[in-house]
Parts: structure tokens; sequence; C-alpha cells
């Protein structure tokens, strides 16, 4: 932490106020790590996939009604307690963990109060006596335009604008499924209590897929990426284990151990993706989460944690198996189809179910409302008309409205079918930027006879080249910028330093991960070469000018 913000990889932001918790600033070398991790990413995730992957770019904030069809509205938040003397607040699960030693993640408000009571917690700040648990909403409220009823929220996940948008990616692609829609973007969360510096932050840059296919149907294409995933399964979790287990992702998924082959397969990217970074596969695993862990809108969930020198393991990806869950809560809240049509090979005769009603009986009872309730009936599937007249009795509630049970029927008939209309199902691997920025830094650290070098893998290492004259030597000094400026315009990203000794300069490089460095000499002179010095072995090899970029990009490339 003292390295990153000393050599301008990051620090807390506003600083020079105090600074505010969870807001860090991403310095000039910061940002360009970011930028390479981010295109990394990109290389796996869309490059990798674009027979089937696109990107897009959603605005950071949305209309209230996207984020209630979403149901981040009401299941967006964490429990939270306030000092009933000094008025401070705490996130009340980690309060109790952190007091107590024990795992309370996912009670219930009133069960987290019953502990606080009853273990006599108090303030930790002045001992004063702690309030009843509430639930604290983490999504930032605005307005959009002047009226304050037009509300906005900045959006918690970039999930949703590829959901809204899914329709129209759907058509400009041809109609295809399977269909990946990334995107990488901002995204708030207003968190509680934030900790552990870049790890849990209020702002940060968020790298999604969410990839819709036909459960039934869509194989992935397990030629480009499978094999072996260490994984902890709830089942595990549950009997108090805590070591992975390695299993071959077709056999968990066969096994039931991962519920979507889709999920399986965007696992086995995350994990070489985020080896590539640095991590090596010991150090990684992908932790399921137990039900009351788990989003509302996932039926399973893997937490793909790093080991980390300060904090043990943490969270660097989150894969969740989100079903049909949000384009469904779209359909109901919007009133707009956005189902896929799958043709048969052939037409057939298929058995469906419709929703009949009794028109004449319903007007009588509802009058000038009965349109009302077919708009309603309109937008439900006939499977879950059928649930709602399995609880009735003499009568039922649909949309809000109260109706004889008699009144509305589901039958069953056989007709000539060309295709069929599906909801397609998601899987989501979802990164946070920042946090692997970290990673990346705690992974490279490594002090050598009191010296700091930064092993950041070569391929995201902010600054690519250092060019040094041997000493300050005006044609040295001349022959070195000639050959930084020919470096930069061959898109290479390089650092010039000419100033103290050519060891001093070589430690200045390693700390901030520079993997090569060319040191122009009096050699260099006479017959137009110069050295080529390794980071991590320290050898150094001599070489033409004129080949400097060919033989750097090869360097690079490994």
């Amino acid at each position: 932490m003292d390295l990153a913000k000393r050599r301008g990889f990051f620090w807390p932001s506003y600083e020079i106020y105090g600074g505010v918790a969870g807001f860090y600033d991403l310095g000039p070398l910061g940002t360009m790590l970011k930028n390479n991790i981010v295109n990394l990413w990109r290389k796996y995730f869309v490059l990798k996939h674009q027979d089937m992957v696109v990107e897009i770019e959603t605005p950071i904030i949305a209309p209230e009604v996207v984020l209630r069809a979403s149901g981040h509205l009401e299941h967006f938040t964490d429990p939270i307690v306030e000092c009933l003397k000094c008025g401070r607040k705490y996130r009340a699960d980690h309060l109790i963990e952190e007091q107590l030693k024990v795992k309370v993640e996912g009670l219930r408000g009133d069960e987290l109060t019953k502990i606080i009571r009853e273990s006599n917690l108090r303030c930790p700040s002045c001992g004063g006596e702690l309030s009843k648990v509430m639930e604290f909403n983490l999504l930032f409220r605005t307005t959009i335009g002047p009226y304050s009823s037009d509300v906005g929220y900045l959006r918690p996940e970039a999930a949703q604008g590829m959901f809204t948008a899914f329709k129209r990616v759907y058509v400009a692609l041809r109609e295809r499924l399977p269909l990946g829609i990334a995107q990488i973007g901002r995204v708030a969360r207003n968190e509680i209590s934030p900790r552990q510096g870049m790890v849990r932050l209020r702002e940060f840059t968020i790298m999604e897929v969410e990839f819709f296919h036909n459960p039934e149907s869509d194989e992935p294409p397990w030629d480009r990426f499978s094999g072996k995933l260490r994984i902890l399964p709830a089942e595990l979790r549950a009997r108090g284990e805590e070591r992975p287990i390695e299993v071959d992702v077709n056999e968990a998924v066969t096994e039931g151990l991962i519920k979507s082959k889709w999920l399986g397969y965007w696992m086995c990217v995350a994990r070489d993706f985020v080896h590539e970074l640095g991590v090596d596969y010991g150090e990684m695993y992908f932790e399921e989460k137990m039900p009351y862990e788990r989003a509302h809108y996932s039926v399973q969930t893997f937490d793909q944690l790093v080991r980390v020198s300060r904090w043990g393991w943490i969270e660097v990806s989150g894969h969740a198996y989100r079903t049909d869950y949000d384009l469904r809560r779209h359909m109901e809240f919007s009133g707009q189809d956005l189902t896929v049509f799958k043709p048969y090979p052939e037409p057939k005769l298929v058995e469906v179910k419709r929703v009949v009603v009794d028109r004449a009986l319903l007007g009588r009872v509802l009058g000038g409302s009965l349109k009302e309730l077919e708009e309603v009936l309109r937008k439900l599937r006939a499977e879950d008309v059928e649930k709602l007249l399995a609880t009735g009795s003499g009568e039922v509630e649909v949309g809000g409205f109260r109706v004889p049970r008699e009144a509305i029927r589901v039958v069953k008939e056989v007709e000539k079918a060309s295709g069929v209309r599906i909801i397609p199902h998601v899987a989501e691997p979802s990164f946070g930027a920042e946090r692997l920025v970290l990673v990346v830094l705690d992974k490279a650290y490594t002090e050598e006879g009191g010296r700091v070098v930064l092993r950041i893998p070569k391929a995201i290492a902010p600054i690519k080249v250092a060019v040094f004259p041997l000493v300050e030597r005006e044609e040295l000094i001349s022959l070195a910028k000639r050959i930084y400026w020919e470096l930069v315009d061959r898109g290479f990203t390089v650092l010039y330093d000419e100033s103290g000794s050519i060891g001093r300069r070589y430690a200045r490089a390693d700390e901030i991960g520079v993997p090569f460095a060319i040191t122009v000499d009096f050699q260099s002179l006479e017959d137009g070469t110069v050295t080529i010095r390794d980071r991590d072995t320290r050898q150094q090899v001599r070489v033409k000018i004129g080949e400097l970029p060919n033989q750097l990009r090869g360097l690079l490339e490994g």
C-alpha cells in the first residue's frame, strides 16, 4: 500500500480533505495497469469469443422502474445498526463477526438484533447502546432532470442495461443464440462501512458478461476452455469443510455440482484469465455461495477467490446462474416481449396451455376494469396462472383484482408448431477491475536485497520498457532520446531516465514493474548496438538498434 501511494498506483480520494471511505484515485501507473487488465479481460471474454460475444455501453443512471423490476429496490440491502449515543452506524453482521468471531451472514435483522442483545455488544467507538438492526438499501439515489418525482439510481451493476437492451442486440445480430453481451463501466454501491482499502469500494469499474442461451440445446465450445476447476461446493461448506476439491468441469456439470454448463465454461475462462494476471492456479478456487448468501436473481453463484498477503482469501469475480429471472421480470414490468423464437427442424404437433376467461362473468364483477385484468393475464405464463388458481378457493387475486375462481381456466390444446418461443437463460461472469489492480500488485511484489521488484506479468505491465543513457554525456543522451521516441512511435509505453547511477535507475524501473531496460553506452556509438536487461533475471543481451522493436515485441509476447 505504501508503494502504491508513493509510486503513483493508487491512493485514497480527496486526501487533502481527509479522504472519504470507499473511494480511491488511480494514479498514472495505476490507470495504465487497470487499462491493461481491462484489455486482457476483453481479450479473454470478448475477442476470444467474438463469434458469440459483443460489447455495448449503457448509461450509469437507471430510472427507478428498471431497478424495481430487477428486484434491487427490494433486495439490494445490508443490515445496519446505529449507536444510540454517538450516532455512528455499522454493518451489523460485520460488527458481530468481528466482536464474536462467528459467521452470521444471511441472518435476518431480528436474529442479528437478538445476538447483539444477548451478547451485550456495544458501540466500538464510544461504548454506547446499539439500536435494533434495520435494512439499508445500497443504491445511490438521484433525480433525472429538474423534477423530484423522476427518481433514478446509479447502477449497482452493469447487467440491467444489457438486459433492457437484449432484444435490440439480438435483432441487430440476426437473431442468433447463444449471445453474450459484455460491458465495462462504472458502478456505485453505497456500502455501509467499506473496508480493506481497494477491496471494497463505493464506486468502481465492473467488467461483466450476460450470456444468453437456450439451456436445453446450446453447448459451450469446450475445445477453447475446459479442464479442472478447484471448487468448494456449498454442501461441503455446510459441513464445515474449508478445503476446495479439484474436479473436471464436465463431470461437475454432469453430477450437478455446477448447475449450468455455461456457468462452468465461463468459470474456466475466468480461471485462465486470472492466472495470466500472475496468480498461481493453487492460489485460487471457486466457492459456492450458500442459499442465504446468493443474490435474489441467482439459483447458483460461485465466487472466484484469490489469496493475497494481507487479507487472505478475497473475491475477485462472481459467477451467477441467473436463469430467465431478469428477462422475465422486465417483461412483466415493461409489457414488452423479450422472448426469442427457436424453430423446430420440422413442424410438429405440440400441446400448449392457454388461459381462458369467462368475459361475461368477469364483466359483471369488474365492469370497466375487465380490460386491465386481461392485460395482466396476457403478461403471465399459463403455468403461473395455474399456480394462482391452485392457491385460490372461491376467489383468486390476479394483479390486484379479486375474481371468482371459476371465471379463469387453463386449458390444454394441441396445435401444429414450427418452433417455440423461449426466454433465454443467463450465465454471468462479473469482475471488479480495481480489485484486480490490488491483486496484481500483491502477487507481483517482491523484495530482494532491501529493494522492491514488481514482477508484474509483461502483458499487463504499465510501462513496457525503460531507456537509459549510461552516463549524462550529450552524445549518449541524444541517441537514447532518439531510441525513446522511435519506440514511442511504434506503440510502446516507455520510460526515459538519465539521472543518478545506472544501478539506481534500474532499481527505480524494477520498483514500478518495467520488464525491460535498454542502456545506451559508448559501444552503442561505435557499432549501433544497445543492451536489453531483463527485470526478472537481470540478464543482458546486446542487439542492433534497428532490431529493437521486433526484439522487444518477441520478449513481451514470451
